[in-house]
């Protein structure tokens, strides 16, 4: 189970899976800005932009085709689930929703029923992606390139609008006599197609009449992206972040037309940066107020952990290790993007050494600067607790995270996976063992499809010896990523577990067990009737 996204370092690439190449099926779908209009008969039975609902595709329909598209993307060894990076992300998302909440963009049926989640993708090309039911992707190689939240959050407003005005259901107007089922389906071959490097299998699916026209539908209309140029300025301005930054990234993705053309920005393709969208931003700018100018330090960490994870294999980290040796006479932002890279890369290679000195001088940036910043020197601590967690030093590790579990308020999903790591490198016996259980536990109640805590809580509970609640944290990991049958047969080991002879269980998590086994047992007898309908 992954530690923080830790893994076993490849010594060469992994060879694509076809739900690697499905990842990238939807960064390509949501993305395919204006290269092809809808058809004009489809056009004039569209709802007037800024209809909330369509009458093609329900909200709650919708709402179910990204969970169907979803299941296929978790599983996938591209969708990263790492906790600091992530909230990293939600620190720029959730003031956007926030401020599209506040405008009326959500509106409360939408608000109710759409996911409204961000996810990261291991890739390096710069993207990001909306889907049906208010998914959103965001690829490392987005997060690397930008220089500030304001260029990042631009993006991330963009594609929150296509979700809140529904293009991506006005977009598939002519899919309605589509299975939702068949539908999503259709949708992660087209992405899967896209990605894919070999072209017998991207032939093999576009070469179908149905998915050349279903990709077609998918399209967003040149005035679906005028309309989220417009509509996500509103949001970024409102959610505090400085108007510039959309005019700044599409200058920056413009120039980058012009020098790269290796498809490193398969956004390019999907969304073309017009002269005229460059200047429809700059001429946004007089209309927003300024805002004070805030640290980039945080952003700069963020995009140096990027930077790292797009690519673990041992020669790539080896390379982003080297990056200790920056010259002193480098700026702030320059030294601490290579200390923190560095740092992340050593810890990575378990090379501890050099991964302490590398954040010895990142937190001597951080703290050392003329504008403090709080959240910059949180990501840097939260990485030195993860490299100490990493080598198995337990109390060291938690002296480092108390201050953030000590602070009153209620611990970030960042700190609280952090301080799982950290428990499962102490003694069982320490209490921040049984701690951290507890608030993992409380946490999956809220929260019941973290698939990351609930793999965390079931190493905690077999730390502790109790294997029957191990093994239900454990169906529970699986049933979130979409694994029904992974799931069922967690639960089918813990109940044979509470009936084997002479074993000491508990009665009431052997009744949760079975109480649970029939009620997935029940969705999947459901699941796969619904399929055979499908087919039939």
């Amino acid at each position: 189970m992954p530690r923080l996204k830790s893994r076993h370092l490849p010594t060469s690439p992994p060879r694509p899976s076809a739900a690697t190449r499905g990842i990238a099926v939807a960064c390509a779908f949501a993305l395919l800005a204006g290269a092809a209009p809808l058809p004009a008969q489809a056009q004039n039975n569209l709802p007037a932009l800024g209809d909330s609902v369509s009458d093609d595709l329900s909200v709650g329909d919708e709402r179910k085709l990204g969970d169907q598209i979803m299941r296929s993307i978790r599983p996938d060894p591209d969708y990263l689930d790492d906790p600091v990076l992530l909230e990293y992300l939600e620190s720029i998302w959730q003031p956007l929703v926030a401020a599209a909440r506040a405008q009326g963009n959500i509106g409360p049926e939408t608000d109710q029923r759409f996911a409204w989640e961000p996810f990261l993708v291991r890739d390096k090309t710069v993207n990001a992606f909306a889907l049906p039911g208010g998914f959103v992707g965001v690829h490392l190689g987005l997060i690397a390139m930008t220089s500030t939240r304001d260029e990042l959050a631009s993006v991330l407003a963009h594609e929150m609008s296509h979700v809140t005005q529904r293009h991506i259901a006005r977009g598939m107007v002519n899919s309605r006599r589509q299975s939702l089922l068949g539908l999503a389906g259709m949708i992660v071959g087209v992405i899967a197609a896209t990605r894919s490097n070999r072209t017998d299998g991207a032939n093999a699916i576009l070469t179908g009449s149905q998915a050349v026209s279903m990709q077609g539908q998918l399209n967003f209309s040149r005035d679906m992206e005028r309309e989220a140029d417009r509509i996500g300025f509103g949001v970024l301005t409102g959610a505090g972040f400085a108007p510039g930054g959309m005019a700044a990234m599409f200058e920056k993705l413009d120039q980058a037309s012009h020098l790269n053309d290796s498809g490193g920005f398969p956004y390019l393709r999907t969304h073309p940066i017009t002269t005229e969208r460059i200047g429809d931003a700059r001429q946004r700018l007089g209309t927003a107020a300024p805002v004070p100018p805030v640290s980039v330090l945080a952003h700069v960490a963020a995009q140096a952990r990027a930077r790292v994870l797009m690519d673990t294999r041992t020669d790539a980290l080896r390379r982003w290790q080297s990056q200790d040796q920056v010259a002193a006479t480098a700026s702030v932002g320059e030294r601490l993007n290579a200390a923190y890279a560095s740092a992340l890369a050593s810890t990575l290679l378990h090379d501890w050494a050099r991964a302490d000195a590398a954040l010895q001088v990142a937190l001597g940036v951080v703290r050392g600067s003329p504008r403090s910043d709080a959240t910059a020197e949180r990501e840097v601590v939260m990485l030195q607790a993860q490299s100490l967690a990493e080598r198995g030093d337990g109390p060291r590790a938690g002296q480092v995270l108390k201050p953030y579990l000590d602070a009153g308020a209620t611990p970030s999903r960042a700190v609280l996976l952090l301080q799982a790591q950290v428990a499962l490198a102490s003694p069982k016996a320490d209490p921040a063992v049984k701690r951290s259980a507890d608030d993992l536990q409380t946490w999956t109640t809220l929260h019941p499809t973290d698939a990351l805590a609930w793999q965390q809580l079931s190493r905690t509970w077999e730390q502790l010896g109790l294997q029957l609640r191990s093994l239900r944290a454990d169906a529970e990991s699986h049933y979130a990523v979409g694994d029904l049958t992974g799931a069922v047969d967690r639960l089918r080991a813990g109940q044979r577990l509470a009936r084997s002879p002479g074993g000491k269980v508990d009665f009431i998590d052997a009744s949760i067990i079975d109480a649970r086994l029939r009620d997935l047992e029940g969705q999947r007898r459901r699941q796969m009737e619904e399929e055979r309908r499908q087919e039939g």
